[in-house]
């Protein structure tokens, strides 16, 4: 839809402007905070992409839903929150992520299904822990968050197998971090995923209450143990009694700690309301996700964001630097 007017109107804490392209000029959101990605790992597969986009100033985003395109501009970035479960690229792009603006954080989820093959191509545990160790000490421990996320258990794996799992990562990245994020996975709800779960011989399911609470009840002393803050990420069971918060992934007391001179940053953060567009319980503030779904060659059996196998390594094929969008278009 292309406009030849900006306007300065305000639609869920993102201001709508004109953005100019090489190809005319598109009306647009200017987000503060932007999610990289929960849709798909930005640091693992599409950080050269990414920085493209920046030095562009704006990128687009396809609804995966209704396949509408949305112009997003950087002009008011001031945050980037990440997302990942192999950091190594953005380790090896640190001087130019610390060398920008905008502040940001790592969401790092580090688990450990690798007997089961739920997630089958990412690094193994033990390089991925080091990688953790190596984040964290050249960003800063409060700028990467350790998720177990999802929690789940299967034919074979039981609470004390994910609760033994958790402690050796725990014991390891003790010291490397101040936050362990974890949540219950939720199959029923995505329908490809239900059935695609139904299909794998380890018959992974989702935890019933009574096991939702040993695992906390387990977890509240690590915690302490670890000196980690023990948070659950849009849960509806309430664990606040073992000293288990809600979690907020957006996070606005942490964005308030790690740029507390950003005038603009703290603006926006007094008066940027929770985000309505994720699920209910999400605690998060508002931001824009610029991920794209059926681009993230993890392939995790329990992913959401993906269809299927095929349509993943078929897209592969599209990814490129120099897109409006993560896939070049056919």
């Amino acid at each position: 839809m292309r406009s030849r007017r900006s306007s300065l109107r305000i639609c869920g804490n993102m201001r709508k402007i004109a953005i100019q392209t090489s190809h005319g000029i598109y009306n647009g959101i200017a987000p503060v905070i932007i999610s990289a990605s929960r849709a798909t790992d930005i640091p693992a597969f599409h950080l050269d992409w990414l920085f493209q986009r920046l030095r562009e100033g704006y990128c687009v985003w396809r609804n995966p839903f209704n396949q509408q395109q949305q112009y997003i501009s950087f002009r008011d970035l001031r945050a980037i929150v990440f997302w990942t479960k192999n950091p190594e690229p953005f380790l090896l792009r640190f001087d130019e992520v610390c060398g920008q603006a905008w502040t940001y954080y790592v969401q790092f989820t580090l688990n450990d299904y690798e007997s089961e093959g739920f997630e089958p191509n990412l690094p193994l545990l033990e390089q991925r822990i080091k990688t953790f160790q190596e984040l964290s000490r050249r960003i800063g421990k409060d700028r990467v968050i350790w998720r177990f996320d999802p929690i789940l258990v299967s034919d074979g794996l039981l609470v004390e197998d994910i609760f033994e799992r958790i402690c050796f990562i725990g014991d390891r990245l003790a010291g490397y971090t101040d936050r362990l994020v974890f949540s219950f996975v939720d199959i029923t709800n995505y329908v490809r995923v239900y059935r695609r779960l139904c299909r794998n011989p380890f018959h992974p399911r989702e935890l019933v209450k009574a096991e939702m609470i040993r695992i906390a009840d387990r977890l509240a002393g690590q915690g302490e143990q670890w000196q980690m803050q023990l948070s659950a990420c849009c849960e509806q069971i309430d664990l606040t009694c073992y000293g288990i918060t809600p979690n907020r992934c957006i996070d606005p007391e942490l964005l308030q700690r790690l740029a507390p001179k950003d005038q603009m940053l703290t603006d926006y953060l007094t008066q940027a309301t929770k985000d309505k567009g994720q699920r209910k319980g999400c605690g998060c503030i508002v931001s824009k996700d610029i991920g794209q779904y059926e681009t993230c060659p993890h392939h995790c059996v329990y992913c959401y964001a993906n269809t299927s196998y095929q349509t993943v390594e078929q897209n592969k094929k599209r990814f490129g630097n120099d897109s409006e969008t993560i896939l070049h278009e056919p």
